[in-house]
């Protein structure tokens, strides 16, 4: 099977690639499964100089991985490079902090001695999307490989050449061949991949029907798995909020990589006595957004990644203006470009409220009081993050047990931070990258009881 990468800006072909042979596959199997044995092996400290060599390598050759994001997914140049340097930021922070992360736990019991060890678990599957081509394996790799795990990547066919720098990168640095491996195959491998007993878990960022389709096959196989998955993000805006900062705020995290963001703040709820004010500065504000070639330093919005994308966007725009919703800006789409828009009188039956909106859509939302925009927030199936922006913080922290998403974020958007657990709850997913639970997520949490004669020295 030969996949071809093409750029979206111009739909011209950039690259083809070819799939793996069985015999290509089973050999990188192989190879991981021994490479995982030996980086195991090694110390924290030892695998920690090889995260530190691909952090430098990333920055060292940042100008070449940002410019492949954006001709393979049509991100602005300039939110490639910093996609890149966040990369490195999280190759750092789990070099510098697993040492204290991994620590093996004593724990008193009727024991002599008792304690809790973090072993890898082996080689783990990832399986990650095209939206943040780099962040999404960064943001599962670290941590994996901090935790002595062995990692084989299947990423998404429009994006396989960032797949094939990644694995580049990992070269460049020095790790053991094996340690990472980049696979070329579809995605009607992954059963094969997860019923090879080899394979110890799997994570997965993308979409539900994805996400569903592979934890199906994990419980199958009875592996661990781990997904972050949509999300349909509420963002609140009360009476007492800075509208000059909510606004700039909804801006970015709206139209950020165009929309294209489980993260994004989709659903943006005002209440009734701000939401003229935050209206008219939010249309001022999107309808000064530069859009052009992603390549361009100036451009601040370029294509969706694929054009049948935007014209998925395009029919729930169309459908949720067929049940009454207005457009107050934009609206118009050309191949994968779609024009930033914003629609209001949103309500939950309409399709761009209650499906996931991968691309520039806004929706406005009057609320009359604190408790309907939570509710109204709440409407969904989703439960990646909410923002919340209001002066009293305070005024919320007896309803944060009642909100489900997997964050809350006050007078600041949603966003991931390695030093942060990150996930969801409902169909945006299981389990949680990042921070502590990120390297705890692929590991077994291995239990030593001595009941007497615990002569043992009781350091790591």
């Amino acid at each position: 099977m030969t996949f071809e990468s093409i750029n979206p800006h111009n739909l011209t072909p950039l690259q083809s690639y070819t799939s793996l042979t069985a015999k290509e596959l089973e050999a990188k199997i192989t190879l991981a499964t021994s490479a995982q044995e030996h980086w195991s092996a090694l110390s924290v400290t030892e695998r920690e100089a090889f995260l530190i060599r691909v952090a430098a390598e990333l920055r060292n050759a940042s100008g070449k991985h940002a410019e492949m994001i954006t001709l393979e997914m049509g991100k602005p140049i300039s939110e490639s490079l910093a996609e890149i340097e966040k990369c490195a930021w999280v190759c750092e922070y789990y070099a510098q902090n697993a040492a204290a992360l991994l620590q093996v736990e004593e724990i008193t019991t009727d024991a002599e001695y008792s304690q809790v060890q973090y072993d890898p678990l082996g080689v783990i599957l990832g399986i990650m999307p095209w939206n943040f081509p780099y962040w999404q394996v960064f943001r599962f790799a670290a941590p994996t490989l901090m935790a002595g795990n062995a990692i084989v990547l299947k990423h998404a066919p429009n994006v396989f050449g960032c797949a094939a720098l990644i694995a580049q990168a990992f070269e460049k640095a020095g790790l053991p061949n094996g340690v990472y491996t980049n696979l070329v195959v579809h995605h009607n491998t992954t059963e094969q991949l997860l019923a090879d007993p080899r394979i110890a878990g799997v994570s997965l960022t993308g979409s539900v029907r994805a996400g569903s389709a592979v934890a199906a096959l994990a419980g199958k196989y009875i592996k661990p798995s781990l997904l972050e998955l949509g999300g349909s993000n509420a963002f609140i805006v009360c009476s007492d909020a800075d509208i000059p900062k909510a606004v700039t705020a909804a801006l970015y995290g709206r139209m950020r990589n165009a929309g294209q963001s489980c993260i994004a703040a989709k659903r943006l709820i005002v209440m009734a006595d701000v939401y003229d004010a935050f209206r008219d500065g939010f249309v001022n504000a999107v309808s000064q957004l530069v859009a052009g070639d992603p390549l361009d330093e100036a451009t601040e919005i370029g294509p969706l990644a694929r054009v049948d994308l935007a014209e998925n966007l395009e029919r729930q725009l169309r459908e949720s203006v067929a049940a009454g919703a207005k457009i107050l800006f934009g609206g118009k789409r050309k191949n994968a470009f779609f024009q930033p828009t914003i629609l209001e009188n949103a309500t939950p039956s309409m399709a761009a409220f209650c499906e996931e909106t991968f691309g520039p859509l806004a929706v406005l939302t009057k609320a009359d009081t604190i408790e309907q925009a939570l509710s109204l927030a709440a409407n969904t199936s989703f439960g990646l993050g909410l923002s919340i922006f209001t002066k009293k913080p305070e005024q919320f922290y007896t309803a944060l047990k009642k909100i489900k998403d997997g964050a809350v974020f006050f007078n600041s958007v949603v966003k991931s931070d390695p030093r942060l657990p990150f996930g969801g709850t409902g169909i945006s997913g299981y389990g949680r990258e990042l921070g502590k639970s990120g390297i705890h997520a692929f590991v077994n949490e291995k239990v030593v009881y001595i009941h007497e004669h615990a002569n043992i020295e009781r350091t790591q």
